[in-house]
């Protein structure tokens, strides 16, 4: 006998109709001989009016009770779904986080897994009954009632089928599956068949709003193949799994994200010496602020930029630790921009593909859509442009990779058994994790699968180069033109007009690529440093968990290793140091995450 685990969203149960339509579906996967469990949302706009409620008694309410309240919307759905299944003669039982025993960390309003008991679901499973979890919260250790953020049920929803074993975890939403962008910004774009954990966490982190990142954290994390399907059409919808199941043959990007609602904090003059870094983001992490975007561009004269972008409602916050954290180093200021936005564009074939920024940045320059901030991955290009141009932005990138047009998925039929994915299900780690019907301990803590040093690269770094709309498609048109395979770019933003702008390419390439940036900015703004160290720590959650960044930068500053360049990923953070410290940067990090490996 199967374990189905179906999660409904809040537009699936806003009324008495959605609610029988999916209880049936639960009853279908029942009376098809499946235990099914089933996770829900709280009805519709509930969440949105509780909160309405609280800013009318209390203008910034205590995050303790603010749990209290917004809890009670999913308890709502959990008892109205149990009668709706009762009603059509079938079992069924529904639980709180609490009473299930979803034991969180107790940080109210973004608290974390840290692990679940099923005794009490499995012994309801074998009694025949469709159980009905309340998703979003949990309780902590002192059976305080806590939730996990805004989309926190689809993480409740994997976090339930990696601790049972489910083969599956089914998220049905109002839209038919994970598509190539927002279909509400872009009317072309395409529902996707497949797509790996990777480039979902990405597009997740990135905007793309139809699952929570920290859910596809869980998925990764445990091997959990998730449906994603409409809740009122049977169709296939989209599969997110396994990057070996997730074949794309010849694309070089999957998708494309807007994250509209971004601020940008900006510390200047910040002196170039180890440790700054860590100072600075050791701060925001103590403050428990997500940050997305972190770019820190090459210094000149001993100083430098750091830059980073966090989600605009926690702006106020973030600055408030900015101008302490500019005291602590000595930086000569902050600024920041309200009003900005972040493009991206994710794909597993930007690891094998050139081209692919000078595709997104001619697309932005074709209608002078200027470029404020760069950082890329290896499986991933943002941009931050002006708030009121970031729809268009989005528009353009998505019709210059084709995304409009059909992919080369192959059919879903055609898939083996989901082997990659269940390959992971099958890892002594994760059956150790489950043994005796126990929870997954700590199931929300980081997960460092790496540390690498790439010290065959070279850095190029443009020096006051014009902040104008276009100038970037122009320099690497040039570096592709020759023939470079570039790796890292970072852009911080401009000052007095002007900005840097550094990228990473062989070091075999270093003198065509000198030669082409030459052509198009002068020679006497190009500065080439031919050795360096690229750093990367590896794993899942590199941004949700705000501690990594600070980690990664303490150890090196303990040795009194500088950064000289920085950019971030959901799966991987890279910092750039100087050649002579490679190998002891990389051992550093390998101590400070407990990895071993060799070189």
């Amino acid at each position: 006998m199967g374990l189905v685990v179906q999660k409904f969203g809040g537009t699936s149960v806003a009324d008495a109709v959605k609610i029988r339509a999916a209880a049936r579906r639960a009853i279908g996967a029942h009376n098809a001989g499946n235990r099914v469990l089933v996770v829900v949302s709280a009805r519709g706009h509930t969440t949105d009016e509780l909160i309405e409620m609280a800013k009318e008694v209390h203008e910034r309410p205590p995050a303790r009770e603010m749990d209290m309240l917004l809890s009670t919307g999913e308890q709502i759905s959990v008892a109205l779904m149990a009668m709706a299944i009762h009603a059509e003669g079938v079992p069924a039982i529904s639980f709180t986080g609490a009473q299930i025993g979803i034991v969180t960390d107790s940080f109210h309003t973004k608290a974390r897994i840290r692990n679940i008991s099923t005794d009490r679901i499995v012994q309801a499973l074998d009694e025949g009954k469709i159980v009905i979890v309340a998703g979003f919260q949990g309780v902590d250790e002192h059976y305080n009632i806590t939730t996990l953020g805004r989309g926190g049920s689809d993480t409740t929803a994997v976090a339930l089928a990696a601790v049972l074993g489910a083969d599956a975890c089914e998220i049905y939403t109002d839209v038919d599956g994970v598509y190539t962008t927002d279909p509400r910004a872009v009317k072309d774009a395409r529902k996707i068949d497949r797509i790996s954990f990777d480039e979902m966490l990405e597009l997740a982190s990135l905007g793309a709003g139809v699952m929570h990142s920290r859910s596809i954290e869980f998925a990764k994390k445990y091997g959990v193949p998730i449906h994603v399907r409409h809740s009122g059409r049977p169709d296939t919808g989209s599969w997110i799994v396994a990057e070996g199941d997730a074949r794309r043959l010849g694309a070089r990007v999957t998708g494309a994200a807007l994250a509209k609602d971004e601020a940008r904090i900006t510390l200047t003059g910040v002196p170039d010496r180890p440790g700054v870094v860590h100072t600075v983001f050791g701060l925001i992490a103590q403050a428990k602020i997500v940050v997305d975007m972190i770019v820190q561009n090459v210094a000149t004269d001993g100083l430098t930029e750091v830059s980073f972008t966090v989600a605009d409602d926690e702006l106020a916050e973030t600055l408030e630790v900015a101008n302490q954290a500019a005291k602590a180093v000595g930086a000569t200021g902050v600024t920041h921009d309200a009003e900005v936005a972040k493009v991206s564009v994710v794909g597993l074939g930007m690891r094998t593909h050139t081209g692919v920024a000078t595709t997104m940045f001619d697309a932005l320059a074709r209608e002078s859509i200027n470029i404020e901030m760069i950082t890329t991955s290896e499986i991933k290009i943002s941009v931050l442009v002006k708030r009121e141009v970031a729809a268009r932005a989005l528009q353009l990138v998505h019709k210059a990779f084709e995304l409009d047009q059909p992919g080369n998925d192959s059919p879903l039929n055609e898939l083996p058994e989901w082997s990659a994915t269940h390959a992971l299900r099958k890892s002594s780690a994760l059956k150790a994790a489950t043994t005796n019907g126990t929870a997954l301990g700590g199931m929300e803590e980081l997960v460092v699968s790496g540390v690498e040093l790439d010290d065959t690269q070279a850095r190029l770094t443009l020096l006051d180069v014009p902040d104008q709309p276009g100038y970037a498609a122009k320099v690497f048109h040039a570096i592709a033109d020759a023939d470079v395979f570039i790796d890292m770019i970072v852009q911080n933003v401009s000052t007095a007009g002007q900005t840097h702008l550094s990228f990473t390419v062989p070091r075999t390439q270093i003198e065509r690529a000198r030669a082409a940036a030459a052509k198009v900015v002068g020679a006497s703004h190009v500065a080439v440093e031919p050795q360096i160290a690229k750093l990367s720590v590896l794993g899942v959650g590199m941004r949700t968990h705000t501690g990594v960044a600070m980690r990664m930068f303490g150890a090196l500053a303990d040795k009194n290793i500088n950064i000289t360049l920085i950019n971030t990923s959901e799966v991987r953070i890279n910092v750039v140091t100087d050649f002579g410290h490679g190998r002891a940067a990389l051992e550093c990090l390998r101590t400070a995450f407990e990895i071993n490996g060799d070189y």
